[in-house]
């Protein structure tokens, strides 16, 4: 009987390590991921002007009315499916061109999620991603995303989470998203911490962190050698980022095209 009691008593200390050591698991990639986002928006190219955008890009298409309304109303209203495509594809251009330059400029240590400082490759790496989102969710009528002092506030950080998840392809962050979507309206912004999809956030937000240090392996075997290491990093990250890339636009598009009430997001404040 104290046998039986000794060995129940051992499952259950091992049990209790075991969920000591997923939670710590959990909590370190939670942490990681906050702080390459928080790294990543500070960089100077990150922040886009939701105004300056369309008026650059709207203009080749649209007479000076037409961006004026799209910029009020949002540009689904103005741009033709063709238009939007064009667009949308030369900002991926833009973007896997400057980080795959980035990427085979610098170098990248192996464990260095462990470390304190994020490497300034990953951080670029992010900073583009999150600069591509944000002209591509403008771009398919999105509201911007809200700022203090310039800055963008924890908001804007969640909705960052949420599309970086659908770029990543994880199957909760598209879910969040599309009832995200069914959320904004003229008059309203969006306010993840307002709705249920504040746990979302956290979970998908963990789901990176860990899928960060999987990519960080990789990347790393493109640092071995220092002469053969630029080209080879280069083109893992343009083999990483364009997918990325290309599934967020299929995301919006496949929003785009579903035509619900409130699938065409207004760019009204």
């Amino acid at each position: 009987m104290e046998g039986e009691i000794w060995v129940l008593e051992v499952r259950r200390q091992k049990k209790e390590e075991r969920i000591v050591i997923m939670e710590e698991k959990t909590e370190k990639s939670l942490g990681l991921w906050n702080r390459v986002l928080s790294t990543s928006v500070n960089l100077p190219f990150v922040k886009v002007n939701r105004e300056e955008f369309l008026n650059k890009e709207l203009s080749k298409f649209c007479t000076p009315m037409e961006v004026m309304t799209a910029i009020e109303e949002g540009p689904l209203g103005v741009l033709t499916k063709k238009e939007i495509d064009k667009i949308a594809n030369q900002c991926i251009s833009y973007h896997l061109t400057m980080v795959c330059g980035t990427s085979a400029l610098m170098g990248l240590p192996g464990g260095w999620w462990m470390a304190g400082t994020i490497p300034a490759d990953i951080t670029q790496f992010y900073g583009h991603i999150l600069s591509l989102m944000q002209k591509l969710i403008y771009l398919y009528g999105w509201p911007e995303l809200t700022s203090v002092n310039d800055q963008l506030d924890d908001e804007s950080k969640n909705i960052m989470t949420l599309f970086v998840g659908v770029m990543m392809g994880n199957k909760m962050a598209i879910e969040a998203l599309t009832k995200v979507v069914t959320q904004v309206s003229k008059n309203a912004g969006v306010k993840v911490s307002e709705t249920v999809m504040a746990h979302y956030v956290i979970k998908i937000a963990q789901w990176i962190g860990i899928n960060m240090t999987k990519e960080g392996f990789a990347k790393g075997v493109g640092k071995v050698l220092p002469l053969v290491g630029a080209p080879i990093s280069a083109t893992i990250t343009y083999y990483t980022f364009r997918p990325m890339a290309r599934r967020l636009k299929k995301h919006l598009d496949e929003l785009y095209d579903m035509g619900m009430e409130h699938g065409k997001v207004s760019g009204e404040k």
